[in-house]
């Protein structure tokens, strides 16, 4: 058998060898647990020998080392008996309901109880005296409470098992947290980065690029100014984010989040950046005055709008961009239209992911987004960037 083919556990082991000595010393001595029966003298060894090798794979063999146990405790009745014996196979049927099957463990403790009672019934009934209720005790103290104690211990140790188990998994889903929480603040601290700096930087390559191709004092002076400008303003842009990253907070004022109404100052600057190539910005708001949008939606607006106006700077014809905002039932919507098509002059590099921010912002609320090009109401080519961000807070008006 395959069973027997695995090494016997080392305590197993001890209680084999312990158990053997144990019993000869006893037989040596005398000691007899009943006496008068056909088997005598050495007789008695069989059984012990037996249940002493069965200890070796009380582990590995549970079911076989009861099963052969038991004829073993039985053979052991016909012999002058051996206490050893006896508790040896207590601790076989110990072992066969702690490490045997769950099935084998529910089993055990039921029949061995019925068997115990079987026992005292029918030896009462055979022998007609109250003293034969003892030997249904006995029975009980050998097969029944033993079954029962192995029951407990192993119910005490799947229990252990599965509070072991139960925080290994919360770790891992706290790991998985953890790890998802920082995956989500980088691709955050990402697009406020981008949205910030890429404004300046487009302005900055599109006049440092006109400036370096055109060979005019007044024009290069133009172009050196609005770069000093986008300069600043963009190291302090950053100088505000290296800040908030670094400090938790204490002591220090939070910065304001921008909101819709920057929007003036955001195309005005945007005019100024977008003069030499042939750009105008218009604002078309037509939300009703003095309504209140909850701050998320208010950000994702304004950044969605920057971004916009960032790509038409690098990308657009020239001719105006139109930044729309208006309500729809219970959203906000933010439309930019800019000139689609050939554009003569310097232009800044893109990358694609000013359109992936704004499309993760808008996602994060629950809106929807498209961009790409169209036709405008006079059949001209233009793109189009339409987002429309659900207003869960109620809104108030002054």
């Amino acid at each position: 058998m395959n069973l027997f083919r695995r090494r016997p556990h080392r305590h197993d082991v001890i209680i084999a060898v312990v158990g053997l000595l144990t019993g000869l010393a006893g037989w040596a001595l005398g000691l007899h647990t009943q006496g008068g029966h056909p088997f005598g003298g050495a007789w008695v060894l069989l059984p012990l020998a037996v249940t002493a090798a069965l200890e070796l794979v009380r582990r590995t063999a549970p079911r076989f080392a009861l099963v052969t146990g038991t004829f073993a405790i039985i053979a052991d009745q016909f012999t002058l008996g051996s206490v050893v014996t006896v508790l040896m196979f207590t601790d076989l049927v110990y072992a066969a309901v702690l490490y045997g099957t769950p099935a084998a463990a529910r089993r055990i403790p039921v029949t061995t109880g019925l068997l115990s009672v079987a026992t005292a019934i029918g030896f009462l009934a055979w022998l007609h005296k109250p003293e034969a209720l003892l030997i249904g005790l006995v029975t009980g103290l050998v097969s029944f409470a033993p079954a029962t104690t192995g029951a407990l211990v192993r119910n005490h140790r799947d229990a252990a098992e599965a509070a072991t188990l139960r925080a290994e998994q919360t770790a891992l889903l706290a790991e998985i947290d953890r790890t998802q929480a920082v995956v989500a603040e980088r691709a955050r601290m990402a697009r406020e980065l981008h949205d910030m700096v890429a404004n300046h930087l487009s302005a900055i390559a599109i006049h440092s690029t006109a400036a370096l191709s055109l060979d005019d004092p007044a024009t290069t002076r133009q172009a050196l100014t609005v770069i000093r400008t986008n300069s600043v303003d963009g190291l302090a842009e950053m100088r505000r984010l290296i800040g908030l990253l670094r400090d938790s907070g204490a002591g220090r004022t939070p910065a304001a989040a921008p909101t819709l109404a920057g929007l003036d100052a955001l195309i005005a600057q945007a005019r100024t950046n977008g003069a030499s190539s042939g750009l105008d910005f218009a604002l078309d708001d037509s939300r009703p005055e003095g309504a209140v949008l909850p701050a998320p939606v208010e950000l994702a607006a304004y950044r969605i709008v920057q971004e916009s106006l960032t790509n038409a700077l690098k990308h657009a014809s020239p001719g105006t961009v139109t930044a729309a905002l208006a309500h729809t039932g219970r959203a906000l919507t933010v439309r930019v239209t800019s000139p689609y098509g050939e554009r003569p002059g310097p232009r800044a590099p893109g990358s694609g992911a000013g359109l992936v921010g704004m499309r993760e912002r808008v996602l994060l609320l629950g809106g929807s987004f498209a961009s790409g090009p169209g036709a405008g109401d006079d059949g001209t080519k233009i793109w189009q960037v339409r987002a429309e961000l659900p207003i869960q807070e109620s809104e108030s008006t002054t």
